[in-house]
């Protein structure tokens, strides 16, 4: 092994360790207090950071900031990589004292109880309305991390905000809503009841167009004409919608041919994390309100 190869190793190690060396420290200072926590899933994620809560650790932040885009992970995160797959030997160096995990990332349990206790907070389950399971799990994290009236406080303040948008959205309630995501340019998933999507549509006082059965909140590929089915829908597409479909939509001849696209009621909304929390659920009925609010006030 040559010189070179030792002092370009040596850097390596001696750089990684400067760049962990603040979160080791400060999860370590923070461990005998059981307070520090690393969130796989990303419902957990948002629940802490609005509580705020500053995990040790989470996974695909850049993802994230992308798709769920709020609350924002503050740059001290640490990032896990790939919630299928975290980085276990980081996680290790962390060492957290509580890792969060939900019912999708129980298969995990075994590997990461080596590192630190694991608490599964599940939200979403197959035919389970998921708003009343986050409220659960956000008053189990405020508990659990030290900020149990912070927990109460926001569950509070979500509920009063989403009835007063669902005052405001009142005339929105003559037309079935579709909840959508636009997979490619001739099919769409389809949210149900069991999405967080579909039951905060509900306790808006609205009626999801969508009664099919679905798996784990959302039914797909769905063909694009079976948004035709009921002609005085209107549809809501939740972001982000994949670039290329987004630049052939305008052209699309199935998707201009829609009654609600004709009558202007499909309206596209920002990205929203598609299995979040308490947070993705008022960031659904705020988006919800933005487009749909200025329709709803004219009948």
């Amino acid at each position: 092994m040559t010189t070179r190869m030792l002092t370009r190793r040596t850097l390596l190690a001696a750089w990684t360790f400067a760049a962990l060396a603040p979160l080791m420290a400060r999860a370590s200072g923070a461990r005998a207090s059981e307070r520090t926590v690393a969130a796989i899933d990303w419902g957990h994620l948002e629940t802490c950071l609005a509580l705020g809560i500053v995990p040790a650790a989470a996974t695909e932040l850049r993802q994230f900031r992308a798709i769920a885009v709020e609350p924002v992970p503050p740059p001290e995160v640490a990032d896990l990589g790939l919630r299928g797959s975290p980085n276990i030997e980081l996680l290790r160096m962390i060492a957290p004292g509580t890792i969060l995990i939900s019912d999708f990332y129980e298969y995990q349990r075994p590997l990461l109880e080596r590192i630190s206790p694991v608490v599964n907070l599940p939200v979403y389950q197959s035919g389970t309305p998921p708003y009343a399971l986050a409220e659960q799990s956000t008053a189990a994290i405020g508990k659990l991390l030290g900020r149990e009236a912070e927990a109460q406080a926001y569950m509070a303040a979500a509920r009063a905000e989403i009835a007063a948008i669902g005052q405001r959205l009142g005339q929105l309630a003559r037309h079935p809503v579709f909840v959508i995501s636009l997979g490619d340019s001739r099919h769409f998933r389809a949210f149900g009841a069991d999405s967080m999507f579909g039951d905060v549509i509900a306790r808006l006082g609205l009626r999801n167009a969508w009664t099919d059965a679905t798996s784990y909140s959302a039914a797909a590929p769905v063909g694009l004409e079976a948004l035709a089915r009921i002609p005085e829908t209107s549809i809501a597409v939740i972001g982000p919608t994949p670039p290329e479909v987004q630049r052939t939509l305008a052209g699309n001849a199935l998707w201009n041919a829609l009654p609600a696209v004709e009558q202007n009621r499909a309206k596209e909304l920002a990205p929203i994390n598609h299995f979040g929390a308490l947070p993705s659920a008022l960031r659904f009925a705020r988006e919800l309100d933005r487009v749909f609010g200025s329709q709803a006030d004219a009948g």
